[in-house]
């Protein structure tokens, strides 16, 4: 009888632990499956913006890429912030979510550090050595973690609850880091470095000049005084750089933040059956044609290829950027993260709000550093390590959410 007892509890737990297994391998699969997916998605929508950018189709080419990117920058991106910050955020949300804008100000140093130890010890090209470490401390969080969480959600296996929910918390976090990020790259217009000129005007000869001075009249006094202010304003605008700071995604971000805590005007706004939710529903459409028209524009741009900016860069010193930006610095980031759990600092239970901070240190480089290298005479240089970096960063990006997913579930 005994015999036949501890027989049967043998295979008892045989079957329990082959159990345990399959369902740990069918976890794993689900991990990855939740995981590529989204990339695969990512990867096509650009592969499909390359091939409509080739010289086989060529129906897109640089000019409408040029229209396409504005396009999403000034009008599709800042209505989906809008539309998704404003309904999701309240007074109490936004004191909770305090840490989101801290983790991309940390972001920014961690990926500076560790972007100035490579490059020391790689030792790149004399001109090479600030423009490697901005290749590698600058991080891509708005667009790119935007366009995943997209794809994630849409999956209805999604480890975060339903599709419109997973959506709008998704983005509204992403969005809440937008307004400390830096200015885009629709700032730099000045690719040549050329500013206009102030010609003097020759002096004028004594045959205009009136022989008699009329006194200034009170009206003209109050124009030179109004004309006065006007120009100090403007002066003030220009040495603050508040064009650069007040884009379109910065000033949808503040706005939504403004009108979503303010209990009237969000019911006036963002709830269903007021009065203007017209504005918030045109919003929501614009905005989820961003997602599309951003990959599209993505792809058409990597047409080029790599160009001859591989060759002056040196194989050795892309080789640094790519490790250092995909491989070194989205570990820092999960230390940053994980102590910033440990000491409370993150709303509790909030697995979307962990999974969107550690996206935000697992993204490939920022076009914006390109944008500031071409200013510097680098734009080609800069062309090539931003497409190595996002070719690399397909499978990067695959394997860092399935670390990350298995660590949050």
């Amino acid at each position: 009888m005994a015999r036949i007892l501890l027989s049967s509890l043998k295979e008892a737990a045989v079957v329990a632990a082959a159990a345990a297994a399959a369902a740990g391998h069918q976890s794993l699969l689900g991990s990855i499956k939740i995981a590529v997916l989204p990339v695969a998605k990512v990867f096509t929508l650009c592969f499909l913006g390359l091939l409509m950018a080739s010289k086989y189709v060529n129906i897109f080419p640089e000019n409408g890429r040029k229209l396409l990117n504005g396009l999403v920058f000034s009008l599709l991106l800042p209505c989906l912030i809008f539309s998704q910050l404003g309904q999701a955020i309240t007074l109490q949300k936004m004191l909770q979510w305090w840490f989101i804008p801290v983790n991309v100000v940390l972001g920014a140093i961690s990926g500076s550090i560790i972007g100035y130890i490579v490059v020391t010890l790689v030792k790149p090209p004399y001109p090479y050595f600030k423009f490697s470490v901005i290749q590698i401390a600058i991080g891509n969080i708005g667009n790119v973690p935007l366009v995943l969480i997209a794809a994630l959600c849409r999956d209805t296996s999604n480890p975060f609850g339903d599709t419109e929910t997973c959506s709008t918390q998704g983005t509204a976090y992403i969005s809440f880091g937008q307004w400390v990020s830096p200015p885009p790259e629709g700032t730099f217009d000045h690719e040549d470095g050329n500013l206009p000129l102030k010609i003097p005007q020759k002096d004028a000869s004594s045959e205009n000049v009136p022989l008699l001075e009329q006194e200034a009249s009170p009206t003209d006094l109050d124009n030179s005084k109004k004309g006065k202010i006007k120009s100090c304003l403007v002066f003030v605008y220009d040495k603050l750089k508040l064009k650069q700071i007040l884009q379109p995604p910065i000033v949808a971000s503040i706005l939504a933040m403004v009108i979503g805590t303010v209990p009237f005007l969000k019911k006036l706004i963002f709830t269903r059956d007021a009065p203007l939710y017209f504005f918030t529903d045109s919003c929501i459409i614009l905005g989820k044609a961003m997602i599309p028209c951003i990959l599209l524009a993505l792809g058409g741009n990597l047409v080029d290829g790599p160009g001859p900016g591989s060759s002056r860069i040196g194989v050795r010193t892309l080789v640094a950027i790519i490790i250092g930006r995909l491989i070194l610095v989205p570990p820092a980031g999960l230390g940053i993260v994980t102590l910033a759990d440990k000491l409370g600092f993150l709303p509790e239970g909030d697995k979307m709000f962990r999974f969107v901070l550690l996206l935000q240190h697992s993204m490939p480089t920022s076009v914006l550093s390109g944008a500031v290298a071409n200013l510097r005479g680098y734009g080609k240089e800069a062309a090539a390590a931003l497409f190595w970096v996002h070719i690399f960063a397909v499978f990067t990006m695959a394997g860092w959410i399935i670390l990350y997913l298995n660590i949050l579930f």
